[in-house]
Protein backbone atom coordinates (compact mmCIF):
# COMPACT_ATOMS: atom_id res chain seq x y z
CA UNK A 1 0.00 0.00 0.00
CA UNK A 2 1.98 3.38 -1.05
CA UNK A 3 1.46 6.34 1.90
CA UNK A 4 -0.02 9.61 0.84
CA UNK A 5 1.51 12.19 -0.14
CA UNK A 6 0.96 14.28 2.71
CA UNK A 7 1.91 11.53 5.23
CA UNK A 8 5.04 11.06 3.48
CA UNK A 9 6.16 15.13 3.40
CA UNK A 10 4.95 14.63 7.48
CA UNK A 11 7.34 11.81 7.68
CA UNK A 12 9.95 13.90 6.05
CA UNK A 13 9.63 16.55 7.98
CA UNK A 14 9.28 14.81 10.86
CA UNK A 15 12.78 12.93 10.54
CA UNK A 16 14.25 16.78 9.50
CA UNK A 17 13.17 18.08 13.20
CA UNK A 18 14.37 15.17 14.89
CA UNK A 19 17.73 15.53 12.77
CA UNK A 20 18.02 19.35 13.76
CA UNK A 21 17.05 18.25 17.27
CA UNK A 22 20.09 16.65 17.57
CA UNK A 23 22.04 19.14 16.46
CA UNK A 24 20.89 21.78 18.35
CA UNK A 25 21.61 19.24 21.78
CA UNK A 26 25.10 18.69 20.13
CA UNK A 27 25.74 22.38 19.83
CA UNK A 28 24.69 23.40 23.15
CA UNK A 29 26.69 20.82 25.13
CA UNK A 30 29.64 22.15 22.90
CA UNK A 31 28.45 25.87 24.08
CA UNK A 32 27.78 24.50 27.91
CA UNK A 33 31.48 23.35 27.92
CA UNK A 34 33.24 26.55 26.73
CA UNK A 35 31.51 27.88 29.20
CA UNK A 36 32.30 25.41 32.02
CA UNK A 37 35.93 26.19 30.48
CA UNK A 38 35.29 30.28 30.82
CA UNK A 39 34.38 29.82 34.53
CA UNK A 40 37.44 27.37 35.31
CA UNK A 41 39.81 29.83 33.95
CA UNK A 42 37.76 33.17 36.06
CA UNK A 43 38.21 31.32 38.94
CA UNK A 44 41.99 30.69 38.38
CA UNK A 45 42.44 34.17 37.48
CA UNK A 46 40.93 35.34 40.97
CA UNK A 47 43.77 34.02 42.88
CA UNK A 48 46.79 35.40 40.02
CA UNK A 49 48.51 38.73 40.51
CA UNK A 50 51.21 40.05 38.09
CA UNK A 51 51.82 37.86 34.27
CA UNK A 52 48.75 36.37 33.10
CA UNK A 53 48.89 35.06 29.24
CA UNK A 54 46.55 34.18 26.49
CA UNK A 55 46.54 32.08 23.82
CA UNK A 56 45.99 34.05 20.51
CA UNK A 57 45.82 31.16 17.76
CA UNK A 58 49.10 29.30 18.29
CA UNK A 59 50.93 32.19 20.40
CA UNK A 60 50.85 33.10 24.01
CA UNK A 61 50.68 36.79 24.51
CA UNK A 62 51.47 38.47 27.79
CA UNK A 63 48.54 40.45 28.63
CA UNK A 64 46.43 42.67 31.82
CA UNK A 65 44.58 40.39 34.23
CA UNK A 66 41.82 42.85 34.06
CA UNK A 67 41.56 42.65 30.17
CA UNK A 68 41.70 38.88 30.46
CA UNK A 69 39.14 38.94 33.42
CA UNK A 70 36.89 41.73 30.98
CA UNK A 71 37.56 39.35 27.69
CA UNK A 72 36.35 36.18 29.52
CA UNK A 73 33.30 37.64 30.90
CA UNK A 74 32.29 39.36 27.63
CA UNK A 75 32.89 35.52 26.28
CA UNK A 76 30.75 34.26 29.32
CA UNK A 77 28.02 36.18 28.57
CA UNK A 78 27.75 35.41 24.93
CA UNK A 79 27.68 31.90 25.67
CA UNK A 80 24.93 32.85 27.91
CA UNK A 81 22.27 34.16 25.14
CA UNK A 82 24.01 31.23 23.10
CA UNK A 83 22.41 28.51 25.37
CA UNK A 84 19.40 30.86 25.41
CA UNK A 85 18.43 30.48 21.50
CA UNK A 86 19.73 26.83 21.60
CA UNK A 87 16.95 26.65 24.33
CA UNK A 88 14.38 28.70 22.33
CA UNK A 89 15.46 26.36 19.20
CA UNK A 90 14.69 22.75 20.95
CA UNK A 91 11.91 23.87 22.61
CA UNK A 92 10.38 25.16 19.55
CA UNK A 93 11.31 22.03 17.43
CA UNK A 94 10.16 19.45 20.46
CA UNK A 95 7.13 20.91 20.07
CA UNK A 96 6.80 20.43 16.63
CA UNK A 97 7.87 16.89 16.81
CA UNK A 98 5.12 16.07 19.06
CA UNK A 99 2.84 17.95 16.17
CA UNK A 100 4.02 16.03 13.70
CA UNK A 101 4.22 12.91 15.66
CA UNK A 102 0.55 12.82 16.81
CA UNK A 103 -0.13 13.59 12.80
CA UNK A 104 1.65 10.92 11.39
CA UNK A 105 -0.02 8.63 14.02
CA UNK A 106 -3.55 9.91 13.13
CA UNK A 107 -2.73 9.41 9.34
CA UNK A 108 -1.23 5.48 10.08
CA UNK A 109 -4.08 4.66 12.00
CA UNK A 110 -6.58 6.34 9.31
CA UNK A 111 -4.79 4.29 6.79
CA UNK A 112 -4.78 1.11 8.87
CA UNK A 113 -8.62 1.32 9.74
CA UNK A 114 -9.29 1.75 5.72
Amino acid sequence: MDMPKELEHDVNEFQTAQNQLQMIIIQKQQVKMQLGEIDDALEELKNKSGKVFKSIGSVLVESKIDDVVKELNEDKETMNVRIGVLGKQEEKLRGRLVELKSKIEKAAGAMGAA
